[in-house]
């Protein structure tokens, strides 16, 4: 069984232990130095900006970040970014403990965690730039069954563990002509906070009505019987190892595993960048810069288990060289350039032109605290 591949492999990224008080660095000398405008891709200038800027966060977003970080360094050539592939949870933990100056992660922070953020970032907190749109896929693996066809309810009954055997009829009436096998299915879920979970259990929340019961969580359910992996690198091995697995991951991280078609009204439709950046489109943004997505939407043409990541910055840092680094980064993963280098080796849906314009006076009303 071959799957189509959703983007190329990238590199690891390698990531130092660095122990960092993101929102008090001093002030190096080089505040005059202004990163806005000069560190868009598009502008095709060079950043004087210096230093080093550590973010931790979402696993999702590990291909598209090893890009960035090295991209950067075209437009502001002695800035270098860490990324460590944590888990949204632990990205945010570590934002808002001061220890990263932007964190990574596939949820918006959560009430609480916005009004916690104002401790290091000062009283106008945090804000979110939508920085990586991906579909997520369903993905299996049962050698010799290339295309699968599931609806919301079904799919919820499967990591559920409702339906147990990949012939049940739940299944079967949906793939007329299809040899499913009488194998046991085995759920493999994150085991770590995942902002994946939160968005795919959000989809099964919105979409597969009482066929999920389990809300919209961050941590996956204990008292469901399954499998478990760290991070999306964890669970696309287990899955990859395990036959008659199903999962959820980051649709560019899936590899050689089958993927399920999700009925959207009367369609069945298969994952790509374009179905996912039609849900986004069609979603509205709200004032912190998250996005409430329409995963229960009957619109042709649109892939709804789908996660948008964010980057989380301060609105406020302690020194001119922070914000400066933060400015350089963040502008180029928004531009054009940046979406684009993203997309190359993530297969990401670049962000649309409304969402960057939006994001870039996000980015460019950084500023020291007074």
């Amino acid at each position: 069984m071959k799957a189509l591949r959703f983007g190329r492999s990238a590199a690891l990224l390698s990531v130092a232990a660095i122990a960092l008080t993101a929102c008090s660095s001093a002030d190096s000398g080089n505040g005059g130095s202004d990163a806005s405008g000069s560190a868009g891709g598009e502008q095709g200038t060079t950043s004087e900006v210096q230093g080093n800027l550590v973010g931790a966060g979402a696993s999702s977003q590990e291909a598209a970040m090893t890009a960035w970080t090295q991209g950067v360094t075209e437009t502001a050539p002695n800035l270098t970014v860490q990324y460590s592939p944590d888990g949204s949870g632990a990205g945010r933990e570590k934002f808002l403990a001061g220890a990263t100056s932007f964190a990574g992660s596939d949820a918006a922070l959560k009430e609480e965690e916005a009004e916690s953020a104002k401790k290091n970032c000062g009283d106008e907190g945090a804000f979110h730039v939508p920085a990586y749109i991906s579909p997520i896929a369903v993905a299996y693996n049962l050698p010799g069954v290339d295309d699968v066809k599931m609806d919301a309810e079904t799919i919820a009954k499967v990591f559920s563990g409702e339906i147990k055997n990949w012939n049940d009829e739940a299944i079967a009436a949906q793939n007329e002509g299809v040899e499913l096998p009488d194998t046991p299915i085995t759920v493999v879920h994150r085991s770590d906070d995942s902002g994946t979970t939160e968005n795919f259990t959000a989809y099964l929340t919105e979409a597969a009505g009482d066929a999920w019961s389990y809300d919209e969580v961050e941590t996956w359910p204990s008292d469901i019987t399954a499998e478990s992996a760290q991070g999306t690198k964890g669970v696309v091995g287990l899955a990859s190892q395990t036959e008659g697995a199903i999962t959820y991951a980051d649709a560019s991280a899936v590899g050689e595993l089958g993927t399920v078609s999700v009925k959207v009204g009367e369609e069945y439709v298969k994952y790509s960048a374009e179905a996912a950046a039609a849900t986004v489109e069609k979603s509205e943004a709200k004032e912190d810069g998250s996005i409430e997505l329409d995963r229960a939407t009957d619109e042709s043409g649109v892939y709804p288990v789908v996660l948008v990541s964010y980057h989380i910055y301060c609105n406020q840092y302690e020194s001119q060289e922070t914000v400066d680094q933060v400015k350089a980064f963040a502008e180029y993963v928004v531009s054009e350039d940046g979406q684009k280098t993203a997309e190359e080796s993530a297969g990401n849906a670049p962000i649309s032109e409304d969402t960057r314009k939006k994001a870039m006076e996000r980015i460019e009303a950084i500023s020291v605290k007074g």
